[in-house]
């Protein structure tokens, strides 16, 4: 049961909607949730790791790279996808700097069967490393519909600090939208802790500057649950 009180997060939606129409950017800031755990031993604690899909995409512009076969390539032309083939991953020639280079490049990646079964070989063990090993794509699925739904996934990984952020919406969006997406990140991560809600420490709502690789908090709201 979720002990978000709804109202109260209507009210700090609202809240970070109005700061973001006071300061006018000529770029769509995103909405980001930052959690703070308590009661938790990041060495001795089992490390916890899960993804949820949201209901609507909270990055549209998040940088996704296909790993394409020559039908998937085609597919990634078609709706304007950067892609790399089994030949340009070739070229890299599993130099770790190019690998961690390409990572660097992309928030996700994509790939297709027959190539996803050669990434260790061709590239190493590096896109693993930073924790982005691609997201299987078949020939029975759209890439366009893969794709929509890698850039609606978020993921909760607790490594060594007790704390965490995720994007879960930007400010082109409605209201009723980003209630939604930090509604069901909230509940999701709380299914993932050991004690539920008594391992949450704090929750705020904040705008990111994600347009450049220096990202800045540009003001943030304390949200608000029922102990």
């Amino acid at each position: 049961m979720s002990k978000l009180q709804s109202d109260t997060l209507r009210e700090v939606i609202s809240q970070v909607f109005n700061n973001a129409k006071e300061k006018k950017r000529n770029f769509t800031e995103t909405v980001e949730l930052q959690i703070g755990l308590k009661n938790y031993d990041p060495q001795k604690d089992k490390r916890f790791s899960g993804s949820v899909k949201l209901p609507h995409i909270p990055r549209p512009k998040m940088k996704v790279c296909m790993l394409g076969d020559a039908q998937h390539v085609e597919e990634a032309e078609k709706i304007g996808l950067e892609y790399m083939d089994v030949e340009g991953l070739k070229k890299l020639n599993k130099n770790k700097k190019l690998v961690k280079k390409l990572a660097k490049k992309y928030h996700a990646f994509l790939a297709s069967e027959s190539v996803i079964k050669q990434i260790p070989r061709l590239l190493g063990p590096g896109l693993n490393k930073a924790g982005k090993f691609p997201t299987l794509v078949t020939h029975q699925e759209t890439l366009e519909s893969k794709l929509n739904e890698t850039k609606a996934m978020v993921k909760f990984q607790l490594k060594k600090v007790l704390c965490m952020g995720v994007a879960v919406g930007n400010c082109s969006m409605e209201e009723k939208q980003l209630f939604q997406n930090v509604q069901m990140s909230v509940n999701f991560l709380v299914s993932l802790l050991k004690k539920n809600w008594q391992n949450v420490s704090s929750l705020n709502v904040c705008i990111r500057d994600l347009s450049s690789h220096c990202s800045v908090v540009i003001n943030f709201v304390h949200l608000v649950w029922l102990k």
